[in-house]
């Protein structure tokens, strides 16, 4: 496929809000309310440009992905990805079309770089394994075509987190 995939993507744990990227992906709900988790520190950190943006765009069908700015946030944009409903879960299709989806609007603006958190994991319930080898699956197939993507992190919360991670990435097909 493509054996260069790899190359571009970037493990790590940190902040997802102090990313240095042209764009950070929000764990989002379909509504585009920035709740509580990833959305929470995002609202906060980044001021209220985002939610009036997104209060415009919103809602959107789960499993798309709507772009904002990222008002004090040191990314110029936020992605946020809808794998799931206000208060509800994440599914697996969800959440690998909205991956697939953050993907094309950071390829449709030109970005070169995009941060990602483990999206759909924390108040969403979806598992951490699985997760990991979706989202990989997806950034793997996304970088198989002509993309404008020359860095791709995942910036994680926790060891486990990474580990999860490191161990799909370590186990993907080329």
């Amino acid at each position: 496929m493509n054996p260069g995939w790899r190359s571009k993507v970037k493990l790590t744990i940190g902040d997802l809000t102090e990313a240095r990227t042209d764009a950070i992906v929000n764990a989002a709900n379909n509504d585009l309310l920035l709740g509580g988790g990833v959305a929470g520190a995002i609202r906060i950190k980044g001021g209220p440009t985002i939610q009036r943006e997104c209060d415009q765009l919103g809602p959107i069908a789960l499993g798309e992905a709507a772009i904002t700015g990222a008002g004090r946030l040191p990314a110029k944009f936020v992605i946020h990805a809808a794998s799931m409903r206000l208060g509800g879960r994440t599914t697996e299709s969800n959440l690998r079309a909205a991956t697939r989806n953050s993907l094309k609007r950071a390829n449709e603006k030109g970005l070169k770089s995009i941060a990602f958190p483990a999206l759909g994991t924390g108040i969403a319930g979806f598992p951490i394994d699985r997760c990991a080898r979706v989202m990989l699956d997806e950034v793997r197939e996304h970088l198989a075509h002509p993309s404008s993507l020359e860095r791709i992190e995942f910036v994680l919360f926790d060891p486990q987190a990474l580990a999860a991670f490191e161990r799909a990435f370590d186990e993907s097909k080329d």
